[in-house]
């Protein structure tokens, strides 16, 4: 292969799992006058849900390239719905509205950039003038830039000096003649003060505002502005809360306050329009109502009540009737609603009830890939989460069935779920077809399954089709012909045959009508009329029938007004009812159509078409005209597929058998595909008794298995709450355990105390716990072998973080062992270290560790009294702080707190550490890894990914001693860790199989997977990313280019050598014509069909 002497140069980064974290979260009406919408922020993303009587339903999930900084909905004069303005942390501005078609627009963009300026230390801020006359951003200390704006749109935008460095919050405030900002900022003494300013558009400077405020609450760090005709602002601090207005006359009180119990408040929500209540969530996940009391022109009192606990918010938006938005970047997400009354008689002054969670990853601390069922599926463990809201998750991939029944039943060929009646609310047969024979399964009266027969059923004929139909009757299918029966009886009402010497083999039926196929190309159309089968229609093909289908789609759910036919001449056929006439024809290629139906998704109507060869064909359908639209077509597996309806928590999905069996389902009308963690799987159905409430029925060769299964999603997470910070983890699979550092919240001394926990990697419950000394706390965890001793043990570094020291002198390398069915730790060796032990793992049978400025290895040796322990070996100094550790053969990679990443080599002859070569540049290191032999990766602290080549074949000693870049990415997130492994089984007979991965985890919850591909596929998908550059246009104006180029505070570069796989996957979801057109733009006769295989290969990476 050419790009085998690439190594690990080229590589393509893709989201398993998109970012979960919430920084932002406004409410107002978006989508259209009467729309209630909540738009989030996740960072790097938006989202859109409308409020409905049913909860929040999701109306679009868009990237955005850049970091939003602050986002708020505002509405100009003359607007029937609000705007969207949102800066980014790379100084750049964008004003959304959403349009008649349900798109997303720009309204606005530009850049904000000045030449000079320092970038604000508490983070950018973005306001808006409630009379929509200015909008405000301050991005650099001591400037805040102003865009004028009126009826006729925006002007050009300006700077205003702030001689208030120290700026903490901003806000325009309320009914003011001109645009007024109050400002909270701390002098260089740090006490806190307030001034207000008008804004003179005139003269483009400030103006002495109405009032100010000084020495504030020491820790105050936050404005609400208050609506009039009350006006003034509310100053949030640790202990105080103060409302501070304008004076009214000489002895008007301007100034009110309340103390609180000392707590940092991080979440505002505004309750009421006219700013009487606001709801407060502070660090702990606290919530509060702050009430102003009020006469009608002024604010006489505050008062604050408990409401009771949240996630810790970072935003907080009340949406309606005591519904309430809680965003985290912490902790979950919640829906919840504030009750009258406590929500139990046990937590008295608990008014808060849950009504739904966003699930948050962020922040991935640790992660690790293990495969705890053994199947060959990797599992993500996570230490995710901050403080109380700390937990791990499991993440996997795939759908879960749960078995709740199984049964030895070799061969069966179709299988079928029957009701006794139509009022009936679960199922009571199960019908299997055999070769030759039907067998029938019934839910007795012990809620068992039990053989049993069914009076006027044919059970010497293998049946191709059973179902119930209208008038509480059910229908058989064979190959002798077609049975009508009543559902409770089973006595048989009519009788079907074929005509003679024509045989049925293939039939569908919706409960009013069944078509048949008899051989020689005849189909036949049946209905059915009171308790008889009516002959309706024939007709008569060239060509044999392969698969046949007519689900009803729309309104009627008994009555289908299309048929659906696929060939042996692969080509699919659309048939208008009841007088089958032909409508429509679609060549399918070179393979024979297996499976066809019509399924309505979101409301959606599509037509489905599964080939022999494990491909799947889509289709928009006109449910009216049978005109079909936007083919798209993708491999679910390499055998045939057999389509089949069922429901999920009352959502209609598809069920596609094969030997990778697959979920089809749809989120923001878009067809999603979920693999199902079951072997080959042949036919199915959906099962409905008390005794299997919701579950399907599959058959394998080897017999059938009832279960329910997981809820629909490609990505599955569970947590496991710790109840205090957990920050390292390590999997031992020999003790099926997992070894976790915690450490506990601060007491009132401000000491937390650390702990390592044993945790049992099934039930996932604390089995052991040691804990560590007075302020000692882990830094580091692994598992592995020492030398010659064939025992497992865990290894963790340590720090004494004494308060006073600038930097920890002390550490302990504790090394654990966990006894056999014991499942205690016991502390097999301890070594003090002159420092903090801050990466840790093993190397050649030694163990490696980094210790404050130096890299340090250990022999694991016997001593005198026949025990073993740690004696240190060879050791590198002159790092500033060696952070993370990866090693190969003889080489170490150390990423540098401050020098980026350096090469050591170990020489066991001369038992030396020495340093090879290292990246010249400044990068402050997050995490690192190694790609291959030559090539390494790194992770910096602004949000960066990077690889370095070292160059042992260079001639000078000078290109030798230097890691060269050689590839540069922004991935716009912080990685926390790189583990290789994958969280998809690997099938041997997948492409992508032999693509080497690595998976990392971010601040924000995104666990990403980086694939090393061949320079070939590279240099092919380098031109596929310039066509999708140009055919997904970026919310805002924002540029793809520029947004995923190499950004630091000491460099800047164009992205190289990294693919955006997140951009690549969008090509299956883009319409049919824009597919054509960056096929076009591809060349080289590239086909859609070609370049979506292309694609779904690659997002079977994750």
């Amino acid at each position: 292969m050419e790009g085998a002497q690439d190594g690990c140069m080229y590589n393509y980064v893709v989201s398993a799992h998109k970012p979960t974290a919430v920084r932002h979260s406004v409410v107002g009406n978006f989508t259209s006058p009467s729309d209630l919408n909540l738009i989030i922020s996740k960072v790097t993303r938006i989202e859109i849900y409308t409020l409905t009587p049913e909860g929040l339903k999701d109306i679009a999930d868009v990237p955005i390239y850049g970091r939003i900084a602050a986002m708020e909905l505002f509405r100009p004069a003359g607007e029937k719905k609000d705007l969207l303005f949102f800066t980014t942390e790379r100084y750049k501005f964008c004003v959304l509205y959403w349009d008649a078609e349900n798109n997303l627009q720009t309204r606005a963009s530009g850049d904000l950039a000045d030449r000079t300026g320092r970038p604000v230390e508490h983070g950018q801020i973005g306001i808006i003038d409630p009379d929509c006359r200015v909008l405000g951003v301050q991005m650099y200390d001591g400037l805040l830039k102003i865009i004028p704006m009126d009826s006729m749109g925006f002007h050009e935008a300006f700077n205003i000096r702030v001689d208030e460095l120290q700026v903490l919050s901003m806000e325009f405030l309320y009914d003011c003649h001109r645009p007024t900002v109050a400002l909270l900022y701390h002098d260089n003494k740090d006490v806190r003060h307030l001034r207000t300013y008008e804004i003179s558009l005139k003269d483009k400077e400030f103006v002495e505002g109405p009032f100010s405020q000084s020495n504030l609450d020491p820790g105050a760090s936050m404005l609400i502005p208050v609506p009039g005709p009350q006006g003034g602002v509310v100053v949030i601090g640790e202990s105080v809360i103060a409302y501070v207005r304008k004076k009214r006359s000489a002895d008007d009180q301007a100034v009110k306050s309340i103390q609180i119990n000392a707590t940092i408040i991080k979440a505002v929500g505004r309750v009421d329009p006219d700013g009487s209540r606001y709801l407060l969530g502070d660090t702990l996940g606290n919530l509060h109502m702050l009430v102003l009391s009020h006469d009608s022109q002024r604010v006489v009192g505050l008062k604050l009540e408990a409401l009771g606990r949240i996630s810790a918010p970072s935003t907080i938006s009340y949406l309606d009737s005591g519904v309430v938005f809680v965003g985290s970047l912490y902790g979950d997400s919640q829906l919840i609603r504030l009750q009258a009354e406590a929500v139990d008689p046990a937590q008295p002054s608990n008014f808060v009830e849950v009504m739904d969670v966003w699930t948050n990853l962020g922040p991935i601390i640790d992660l690790a890939v293990v495969d705890l069922e053994r199947q060959g599926q990797g599992q993500v463990v996570t230490c995710s989460g901050k403080g109380p809201d700390s937990s791990l998750r499991i993440v996997r991939n795939g759908i879960g069935m749960i078995e709740q029944a199984a049964v030895e039943l070799a061969g069966i060929k179709g299988i079928w779920n029957l009701q006794k009646s139509s009022s009936d609310k679960f199922d009571t047969y199960l019908v299997l077809a055999f070769v030759g024979e039907t067998r029938i399964l019934e839910i007795n009266a012990d809620d068992e399954l039990d053989e049993a027969e069914i009076d006027g059923f044919d059970a010497e004929q293998q049946t191709l089709y059973c179902g119930n139909m209208v008038g509480d009757q059910m229908v058989q299918v064979t190959s002798a012909g077609v049975r009508l029966l009543a559902a409770q009886t089973g006595a048989l009402h009519h009788e079907w045959l074929p005509p003679s010497g024509l045989q049925i083999n293939i039939a569908s039926a919706s409960p009013s009508q069944l078509l048949v196929a008899t051989g020689q190309g005849n189909i036949a159309y049946l209905e059915v009329e009171g308790n008889k089968l009516k002959h309706v229609a024939h007709h008569k093909l060239e060509v044999e029938v392969a698969c046949l289908d007519l689900t009803p789609l729309g309104e009627d759910e008994e009555r289908a007004g299309l048929a659906a036919i696929g060939t042996w001449q692969q080509e699919l056929l659309l048939f208008s009812l009841p007088h089958l006439h032909p409508l429509q024809s679609e060549e399918l290629g070179e393979v024979i159509p297996r499976s066809v139906l019509f399924a309505q998704f979101e409301g959606v109507p599509y037509l489905l078409c599964a080939l022999g060869d494990g491909h799947l064909f889509t289709f928009h359908i006109d449910a009216q005209t049978g005109e079909l639209s936007e083919r798209k077509k993708l491999s679910l597996g390499s055998k045939p597929i057999t389509l089949k309806t069922f429901q999920s928590n009352g959502v209609e999905h598809v069920f596609a058998a094969s030997d990778r069996p697959t979920v089809i389902y749809s989120s923001n009308k878009k067809l999603l595909y979920s693999n199902v963690n079951e072997n080959e799987v042949n036919v199915m159905t959906s099962f409905n008794s008390a005794s299997f409430p919701d579950s399907l029925a599959i058959a394998k060769e080897s017999g059938l298995t009832i279960g329910s299964i997981d809820e629909i999603q490609k990505l599955h997470i569970r947590a496991v709450p710790m109840g205090e910070q957990a920050r390292r983890l390590a999997h031992q699979d020999s003790s099926h355990t997992f070894l976790v550092t915690t450490s506990s919240e601060p007491s009132s001394s401000g000491i937390s105390q650390e702990q390592v926990r044993l945790i049992d990697d099934q039930t996932f419950e604390t089995v052991d716990m040691l804990p560590l000394h007075r302020h000692e706390m882990a830094c580091s965890c692994t598992s592995l072998t020492l030398a010659d001793d064939p025992n497992p043990y865990y290894v963790v570094g340590t720090a004494y973080a004494i308060p006073d020291e600038q930097e920890p002198t002390k550490g302990r390398i504790l090394v654990l062992e966990t006894k056999p069915q014991q499942n205690k730790l016991h502390i097999v060796c301890e070594k003090e270290t002159r420092g903090a032990v801050y990466t840790i793992t093993g190397f050649q049978g030694k163990l490696i560790a980094g210790i404050n400025s130096r890299v340090q290895l250990y022999d694991w040796q016997l001593q005198k009294d026949s025990s073993r322990g740690l004696v240190a070996g060879a050791g590198q100094s002159g790092l500033v702080l060696a952070l993370y550790l990866a090693c190969r053969g003889d080489f170490i990679v150390v990423g540098d707190l401050m020098k980026s990443i350096y090469l050591l080599m170990y020489k066991p002859e001369e038992g030396v550490l020495e340093i090879r070569a290292k990246d010249f540049h400044s990068n402050y290191m997050t995490a690192v890894d190694i790609l291959d032999d030559d090539t390494y990766l790194g992770a910096e602290i602004s949000y960066n990914l990077f690889t370095v080549r070292k160059n042992s074949d260079a001639a000078a000693d000078e290109d030798r001693n230097r890691l060269e870049v050689v590839g540069e990415y922004h991935l716009g997130d912080m990685v926390n860790r790189f583990q290789h492994g994958s969280l998809v089984m690997q099938l041997p007979d997948n492409e992508t199989a032999q693509i080497p991965t690595l998976l990392f985890g971010t601040i924000l919850g995104i666990i990403g997977v980086i694939a090393s591909i061949p320079r070939e596929q590279y240099e092919f998908l380098a031109r596929l990313q310039d066509c999708m550059r140009q055919a997904v246009n970026g919310v805002g104006g924002l540029s793809h280019e520029e947004w995923r180029s190499f950004s630091s505070e000491r460099k800047k570069g164009e992205c190289k050598n990294f693919i955006d796989g997140d951009l690549i996957e969008q090509f299956t979801d883009l319409k049919r014509d824009t597919m054509q057109w960056v096929v076009d733009r591809m060349g080289d006769g590239v086909t859609i069909e070609e370049l979506s295989k292309t694609v779904e290969e690659l997002s079977r990476l994750h």
